[in-house]
């Protein structure tokens, strides 16, 4: 399911998530500036590789993916390469690998997600505590990457474990909203209104099975999952205490979840 957009209209304008967009586009433009092996070791370097977290003073060996007889390479026994070390302590990974993405797909993919989900959040959390908010999802979405790979030598980025928090807080926030959502079927498309704590709850149960399935497909099953429970407790916390900002009644304003998507169309 790829989502379209919801029904929800933000009341003010989403600072903080647009510089989040601008800031991760940023960076990925500037790691395509990167040429060569250059590329890779940035990666090694600001991205969050587990076993360095635990022992930041140790030569930490990844496996070699870029060739061996590279310039500048440290090649360890045994088809690994020493990972870079990075210019501060290496905790402060855990934060600088959400604004770092590995190709195209990852980027676009997360930048949309954030965008559909992101301005309805903040104008329930205000832009200072959004903010925060962001940045401590994006933490605890690594550690939780982390606590499931403690001796992982391969280096973790992206930002969808801060916006699996995003997600998460959403759920709660607007139990009530509806996603439209692009379903392929085979060779034709149905668009089709999905209420939010479906379609985010069946994300949601992907990531889990895949994360207790142990799959190995290149993807930090564990941050999703850290970063998406993170948001969504703590959005619950908030709203229970009365700290957001009051919902408004889009019902009044929305009756038919498709409107808006009919007027865009037009």
């Amino acid at each position: 399911m790829l989502p379209l957009r919801d029904n929800i209209s933000s009341r003010t304008f989403p600072v903080i998530n647009y510089a989040m967009i601008a800031l991760c586009t940023l960076c990925f433009f500037a790691q395509l500036a990167v040429q060569g092996d250059g590329r890779d070791e940035l990666i090694e370097k600001y991205g969050m590789i587990p076993a360095r977290i635990g022992h930041p003073d140790a030569e930490i060996a990844i496996p070699v993916e870029r060739p061996q007889w590279s310039p500048g390479n440290v090649v360890a026994p045994g088809g690994f390469v020493l990972a870079e070390k990075p210019p501060f302590a290496p905790i402060f990974t855990l934060l600088t690998c959400i604004f770092l993405h590995g190709g195209w797909g990852h980027f676009l993919g997360n930048m949309w997600f954030l965008h559909i989900f992101g301005d309805n959040v903040e104008d329930r959390m205000g832009h200072v505590g959004y903010l925060i908010f962001y940045v401590l999802a994006g933490v605890a979405a690594s550690l939780g990457h982390y606590l499931a790979a403690v001796n992982s030598g391969i280096p973790t980025i992206g930002a969808s474990g801060a916006i699996a928090g995003v997600m998460g807080a959403y759920m709660v926030l607007y139990p009530r909203s509806m996603v439209m959502s692009l379903i392929p079927l085979g060779f034709l498309t149905q668009i089709v209104a999905i209420p939010a704590p479906i379609f985010l709850g069946i994300w949601f149960v992907i990531q889990l099975l895949s994360g207790t399935a142990g799959s190995s497909e290149g993807v930090a099953w564990w941050a999703h999952i850290g970063g998406f429970v993170f948001g969504a407790g703590v959005a619950f916390l908030l709203k229970l205490t009365g700290l957001t900002n009051p919902q408004m009644d889009y019902r009044k304003q929305y009756r038919d979840p498709f409107t808006r998507y009919r007027i865009l169309d037009r």
